[in-house]
C-alpha cells in the first residue's frame, strides 16, 4: 500500500508533464495539421510559428513574410525531411540555421532574398537531395565548397538569380547530381568561365530550360548560348593574342636578346684576359731559360 500510494505523485507528474508538452508542441492556430505535417501555407506569418510538433516529417511555410529561421526551434525537428520556405523574406542569416537536421531531404527556399551561400550554410545537411534556390535575385555568390558536405544532392536549382559566376567544381564533385537549374543568371562569360563552359558540354547532368542559359557580358557575347560560348571562349582565350600580349612577348623577347648579348660580351671578355695571361707566362718562362743557359 505503501509503495502504491508513494507512486501517485510520480504517475501525476508524469501526466501533467504529458499534458503540458502535448499543449507546448501542438499545431499552431494559423496552421493546418494533419499526420506528420504542418501546413502553414499564406497565413502572413512574421516569424517561425511555436508549437510545432517534434515529430513532425513535414513543414511547409511558403508565402509568408518570414525573414529569419530560428536555429534552436528548428534543431527540435530533428525528424523533419521536407521544409518549404518559398515566398518569404529569408535573407543572408542562414549560417549555421540547420544545425540537427541531419534527415533533411528537401528544402525550398526559392522566392526569397538570399545574397550568398557558404560552407557553413547547408553543411549539416547530410541527407540532402533536393535544394531550390531560384528566384533569388539578390543571390550573387556560392562558394566554392558550399555544397562540399551535400554529397546526396541531385536536384539543384539557382535559376533567375543574380549569380554572375559559378566555380566548376562546385557542382562537378556532386557525384550524384542529375539536375542543374541555371537560366536568366547574368553570367559572366569571360576567360576564367571557360572552363564551367566545357564541363557542362560534357556532363550527363540535365540543364533544364537549356535556351536561357546565355551570357550578360561582354557585349559581344551577350545573349550567346553555353555551346556556342564555349566555342569563342575557346577561340579568344586559347588562340588569340590581344595587344598587350604581344607587347609582353617583345618585351621578354628583347630581355632574352640583351642578356644574351651580355653574357657573349662578358664571355669574350674572359676570353681575352685568358688568352693573354697565357702568352704572359709563356714569355717569362721563354726569358726564364735563356737567362740559365
Amino acid at each position: 500500500m505503501l509503495l502504491a500510494g508513494g507512486s501517485q505523485p510520480l504517475r501525476l507528474i508524469c501526466f501533467w508533464g504529458m499534458v503540458l508538452a502535448s499543449e507546448k508542441f501542438s499545431c499552431p492556430s494559423t496552421c493546418s495539421c494533419q499526420y506528420l505535417e504542418v501546413n502553414c501555407t499564406g497565413q502572413q506569418l512574421q516569424e517561425f510559428p511555436a508549437t510545432i510538433p517534434l515529430d513532425s516529417r513535414q513543414l511547409i511555410l511558403a508565402t509568408n513574410n518570414i525573414s529569419h529561421l530560428p536555429p534552436v526551434e528548428l534543431s527540435f525537428l530533428a525528424d523533419l525531411v521536407y521544409l518549404d520556405c518559398r515566398e518569404n523574406r529569408l535573407g543572408d542569416h542562414l549560417d549555421f540555421t540547420f544545425i540537427g537536421m541531419a534527415k533533411l531531404v528537401y528544402l525550398d527556399l526559392s522566392f526569397n532574398r538570399l545574397t550568398h551561400v557558404t560552407f557553413s550554410t547547408f553543411s549539416q545537411l547530410i541527407s540532402l537531395v533536393v535544394l531550390k534556390m531560384s528566384d533569388n535575385p539578390s543571390l550573387v555568390q556560392i562558394e566554392k565548397d558550399a555544397f562540399a558536405n551535400n554529397t546526396w544532392l541531385r536536384y539543384l536549382d539557382v535559376s533567375r538569380t543574380g549569380l554572375l559566376f559559378l566555380h566548376t567544381s562546385t557542382v562537378r564533385d556532386l557525384r550524384h547530381l542529375r539536375f542543374l537549374g541555371l537560366s536568366d543568371n547574368p553570367w559572366h562569360c569571360n576567360c576564367s568561365f571557360l572552363d564551367f563552359t566545357t564541363w557542362m558540354t560534357k556532363t550527363n547532368i540535365h540543364f533544364p530550360d537549356a535556351e536561357n542559359i546565355t551570357c550578360y557580358v561582354p557585349e559581344g557575347l551577350r545573349g550567346l548560348k553555353m555551346p556556342a560560348v564555349q566555342v569563342q571562349l575557346q577561340a579568344n582565350c586559347l588562340t588569340r593574342l590581344h595587344k598587350q600580349d604581344y607587347i609582353f612577348l617583345c618585351l621578354i623577347g628583347f630581355c632574352i636578346f640583351s642578356a644574351g648579348t651580355v653574357a657573349a660580351w662578358l664571355a669574350g671578355i674572359c676570353a681575352v684576359i685568358y688568352e693573354v695571361h697565357t702568352a704572359k707566362g709563356e714569355d717569362e718562362e721563354e726569358e726564364e731559360e735563356e737567362t740559365i743557359t
